[in-house]
């Protein structure tokens, strides 16, 4: 079996993939199978999430270039950027993961969900495709620089002493 326990740089040309879908990259302790069926545990840092892009670096040196696996969602869209905003913000509320882009949202399939979006006047599909849902205001994703953490938040800073309440 492929033991994994880091994440590297994707500038290394990878030599195996590991395709898998957005519940399955949150999970810092996974056996999984590669792409040519070699089995692989993973044994990351907690918090870690890993992006469709990533690589990983297996015990044995090998380069495993992470994919995101195609999902069933639903795809809203709007002509109008405020209808999308409303969207988000209803969605955000009941705690959805959403991917975001400027002419669309997507969120795991669910039709009571895309009733409601549909009720807020947007158009909604469904559709299989990767899933990278934003990782949250104050998420750390350990992959490529898309992640936020708080670091540089120390002793003094409102949200340190908030927390600490």
């Amino acid at each position: 079996m492929v033991v994994v326990e880091k994440i590297d740089t994707p500038e290394k040309k990878a030599t195996e993939s590991l395709t898998l879908p957005f519940e399955l990259r949150c999970k810092n302790r996974l056996h999984a199978k590669l792409d040519s069926g070699e089995e692989i545990g993973m044994f990351l840092n907690r918090g870690t999430v890993l992006r469709g892009g990533d690589h990983l670096v297996a015990q044995d040196g090998r380069i495993i270039a992470v994919k995101a696996a195609d999902e069933a969602l639903m795809e809203a869209r709007a002509a109008d950027p405020l209808q999308l905003i409303r969207a988000a913000y209803h969605l955000g509320n009941r705690h959805v993961a959403l991917e975001a882009k400027p002419n669309w949202l997507r969120f795991a399939r669910d039709h009571v969900l895309a009733d409601m979006v549909r009720g807020l006047g947007l158009e909604v599909d469904e559709i299989m495709a990767p899933f990278e849902p934003e990782s949250g205001a104050y998420g750390k994703h350990v992959g490529h620089a898309h992640g936020h953490s708080f670091e540089g938040i120390g002793r003094g800073s409102r949200i340190h002493d908030m927390r600490a309440r």
